[in-house]
């Protein structure tokens, strides 16, 4: 059984945290995000969080008072960026790596984010899970951001970290949607990104237990297919499956979409976040 090690934190021990010891891995960067509202300190190399997190952020319908999962949460990303979004939520992040769940924890103390941090296997059984305190029923939104490269297709890092963020295995969507499925109460949300070839892939994996699909569709520009999906699912939903209209990264002349732009920027938020 895979031991899930759990700490929360406060943004009272701001200081506390930040002069703990970084992951000795490789160099660390601080970048800014949401324009600036969110400070996030990353490994320079390997898997490092970027648009698709601020993305998935900004479609996570999240509410004041809800119990939020982010699953392989990385250095914290997508979670911190819904929590700055959204005051009052009860966060959790899931990240198997311990470096990377080490910089998620000071990033949170840093940024003045209450959040807990899991070390755990998203593919984990149920008792590591319960032992985590992510029991059956108990979190009312998931958010994820699985690997979701295609092995045959993708040339696999040879950094460890990398490939394990990046590259899916058959398996993979599946077993994070079954996790996601298990741990939300009825009519708990799931918002997710996949890679937008993969979209039957999706529609599979949601077929059991999840219904009221909402899809975005992402592209980089006008005239190229969709690069990404984001997607919002509500468990035992039954409304019909809702496809709108296409999120533009930038517009036909090549330059960056104004409202992505504003969205990116923690100005505004995805229609998948309204509900």
């Amino acid at each position: 059984m895979i031991k899930a090690f759990s700490s929360e934190v406060d943004p009272g021990s701001r200081e506390e945290s930040a002069s703990k010891k970084q992951p000795a891995a490789a160099e660390i960067t601080e970048d800014g995000f949401l324009g600036g509202q969110l400070r996030l300190r990353q490994p320079k190399s390997g898997h490092r969080a970027g648009h698709d997190a601020i993305l998935l952020a900004a479609a996570t319908p999240a509410r004041s008072g809800d119990r939020v999962v982010d699953l392989g949460s990385g250095v914290g990303a997508a979670g911190l960026a819904v929590a700055r979004r959204v005051r009052g939520i009860d966060l959790v992040l899931v990240e198997i790596d311990p470096d990377l769940a080490e910089l998620a924890r000071n990033n949170a103390a840093a940024n003045a984010i209450k959040a807990e941090v899991v070390i755990l296997d998203v593919e984990a059984g149920a008792a590591a899970f319960d032992d985590a305190g992510l029991a059956p029923d108990s979190a009312d939104v998931v958010l994820m951001n699985p690997p979701f490269n295609d092995p045959s297709r993708h040339r696999a890092s040879p950094d460890g970290v990398r490939q394990r963020a990046h590259v899916a295995t058959a398996t993979t969507l599946a077993a994070w949607v079954h996790v996601a499925r298990r741990i939300l109460r009825s009519n708990g949300q799931l918002a997710l990104i996949w890679r937008a070839d993969g979209i039957a892939e999706v529609l599979a994996a949601l077929d059991r237990g999840f219904g009221s699909l909402e899809i975005l569709p992402v592209h980089g520009d006008a005239t190229a297919p969709a690069i990404r999906i984001l997607v919002r699912a509500v468990k035992g939903g039954r409304a019909p499956t809702r496809l709108h209209a296409a999120l533009l990264l930038n517009e036909e002349s090549g330059v960056p979409n104004k409202w992505v732009q504003e969205v990116l920027a923690g100005k505004g938020e995805l229609p998948l976040a309204r509900r």
